[in-house]
């Protein structure tokens, strides 16, 4: 039992940090995408990049809830909602 939870513990630390990963790229991605919204002629770019994002997250969640269940897939999130944060504060001091 001691091992199911140190176990499980470990699991949720890797889909924190996983998830944390992931968002960091993804809000670097959307950052990309914003910025050539602007510019004539990206569309393609833009839909790439679109289609990169929503995808690898699509893939890192579901992978999440089929591996480890509820606690990894909570776990992922809050790593990726810790990223929305960073990201968030970085942009408000205008970086």
């Amino acid at each position: 039992m001691i091992a199911h939870t140190i176990s499980a513990a470990g699991s949720a630390a890797a889909f924190a940090a996983g998830g944390l990963c992931l968002g960091l790229g993804y809000f670097v991605l959307l950052r990309w995408s914003v910025t050539a919204i602007g510019v004539a002629g990206r569309r393609g770019q833009i839909l790439a990049l679109t289609s990169l994002r929503l995808g690898a997250a699509i893939a890192f969640f579901v992978l999440a809830a089929r591996l480890g269940g509820a606690l990894t897939l909570l776990s992922g999130f809050a790593g990726f909602l810790t990223a929305r944060t960073l990201a968030l504060r970085q942009r408000r001091n205008g970086r």
